[in-house]
């Protein structure tokens, strides 16, 4: 693979940047304070803007890292910071990569994930050089598979009891997408 870290990346709607300190009030606001969209993520609920303000320090410190992928969701249209999408893990040895997002609820089936989503297996197949890009979600949560689906990647099984999140063990949907399936689309 390719390391390149986490690029700047354009889209219709969106810009897909690094996050930066003055995005802490956008990430508690819009996504990061609500038990909602929390509900199937691994990390909690943030309580107060403080805790958005040490999580984005953490990740300002990562991007010294090349095989670092944390992506701001801005909206061009307001420069609204209005959520994340990252690669979660990395296996070096099959060259493969595992995504996850989270965007706030009022910008819910837009389709503004696909649209970043769809531009991140871009980069990762064409300039990083993966092989495989998965995703997983909490079965209880069927509108990030369809994300996924939307994307390209392929339904591949539950894996039963295989997750944790705000929810509780949970059975996992696991999608992928190899590169010579996205190569035979574009």
């Amino acid at each position: 693979m390719n390391h390149l870290g986490t690029k700047i990346l354009e889209t219709e709607r969106l810009i897909l940047r690094r996050f930066k300190d003055e995005d802490a009030s956008d990430l508690f606001n819009n996504w990061a304070s609500d038990s909602n969209v929390t509900k199937y993520l691994t990390w909690p609920t943030h309580e107060n803007l403080d805790i958005s303000k040490y999580i984005i320090g953490l990740w300002l410190d990562e991007y010294s890292n090349d095989n670092v992928y944390n992506w701001c969701i801005e909206l061009k249209e307001d420069g609204q910071a209005i959520g994340a999408i990252s690669v979660v893990s990395i296996d070096e040895n099959v060259e493969a990569v595992e995504i996850g997002y989270c965007i706030g609820k009022e910008y819910w089936n837009k389709g503004i994930v696909t649209e970043a989503f769809s531009s991140i297996i871009k980069f990762l197949f064409e300039e990083v050089d993966v092989k495989r890009i998965a995703a997983k979600h909490d079965t209880n949560n069927p509108a990030s598979g369809a994300v996924m689906k939307k994307c390209g990647l392929k339904f591949e099984g539950i894996n039963r009891k295989a997750g944790k999140n705000n929810s509780g063990i949970c059975d996992m949907a696991v999608y992928s997408i190899l590169k010579e399936e996205y190569l035979s689309l574009i």
